[in-house]
């Protein structure tokens, strides 16, 4: 008899309260469509079932969700205050030196204004350094080429966040 039970942090949050549900979703993402896309594919019967379906919300959305999305994520060398989300995962600009946090700030606000928005990228487990030179090669993208590495930088962000959610005991 093989056993296939789903792991207890997954059974947690299959079996939450619609709106409950929808609040850890959007914690993890804030895009609307992306939190009731995953809502409604509900029980998964394993992780990789809610990070496929993870996927395939990331991949369907529109420009507009997509908007919605990155508004839910502060500055990189700013996390939002009281967020321990958003410090955990920038944990690496927390020790760097005030030339590059000053640098990041003057490249943040280059890139919002070329872009419309902040600039997106996975960065637990990543150096200041490593944020700054991504930021760097990144601006001179176009427009459609950034949005399409956004929904990439994104979908990594979210699954680490759901990984987080699932998880937990």
């Amino acid at each position: 008899m093989t056993s296939t039970s789903t792991p207890p942090g997954l059974a947690r949050f299959n079996a939450l309260e619609e709106h409950a549900a929808f609040t850890a979703l959007h914690e993890a993402c804030a895009s609307t469509a992306w939190a009731k896309r995953l809502l409604a594919a509900r029980p998964y019967a394993t992780p990789e079932a809610l990070y496929a379906a993870s996927d395939a919300a990331m991949a369907d959305l529109t420009a507009q969700d997509l908007a919605e999305a990155m508004a839910g994520h502060p500055p990189i060398g700013r996390p939002k205050p009281g967020d321990p989300t958003s410090a955990r995962e920038q944990r690496g600009m927390a020790g760097a030196s005030d030339a590059l946090k000053a640098e990041m700030l003057e490249l943040n606000l280059a890139y919002q204004e070329k872009f419309g928005h902040v600039f997106l990228i996975c960065a637990t487990g990543r150096t200041g350094e490593q944020m700054r030179d991504a930021i760097r090669e990144r601006i001179g993208n176009t427009p459609q080429r950034e949005r399409e590495i956004v929904r990439t930088e994104l979908g990594k962000i979210n699954r680490i966040r759901l990984a987080r959610l699932v998880e937990e005991d």
